[in-house]
């Protein structure tokens, strides 16, 4: 338990976009370098963040693994991010979770699956999802792919 009550299924605004980024690493059982990388620096340059401590973002991603390694775990997490956030929020959280799940250059089928329950739950518009998982295919391009 997290000192804003995590346990209790109750997120804070940036606890909720820490957790979409760590699941969307995490769901393909896997978190690799390229990808915690990721994540820092948007934890690091993102104004979301900026009143943050320099440990908070650790204990962020331990309670969220804690709580995606049980039954349901994943379905569960989707719904504390969603109930956090508002709706400008929830793209941003849609936003940061394709971007950590291209990181790596390559959107494997369990952060296929967990970008498809975030869009389902928080309603999004099909053209803003594809053109966010766009955007975050592209940056992470390598000059060297052609």
């Amino acid at each position: 338990m997290n000192s804003n009550g995590t346990s209790s299924g109750v997120l804070t605004p940036q606890e909720a976009l820490v957790y979409a980024m760590f699941a969307a690493a995490a769901s393909d059982r896997t978190v690799s370098q390229p990808e915690l990388l990721r994540i820092n620096s948007m934890v690091a340059e993102l104004p979301a963040f900026r009143s943050l401590g320099g440990d908070w973002m650790s204990r962020e991603a331990q309670d969220c693994g804690r709580l995606l390694s049980k039954p349901d775990g994943m379905g569960k997490i989707v719904q504390m991010i969603v109930g956090a956030l508002s709706p400008d929020l929830r793209e941003t959280a849609y936003a940061l979770a394709a971007e950590v799940a291209s990181s790596d250059l390559a959107i494997k089928d369990g952060e296929r699956e967990f970008l498809k329950l975030l869009e389902e739950a928080m309603q999004l518009d099909p053209l803003l999802k594809a053109a966010l998982e766009k955007a975050a295919v592209v940056r992470h391009r390598s000059i060297l792919e052609n």
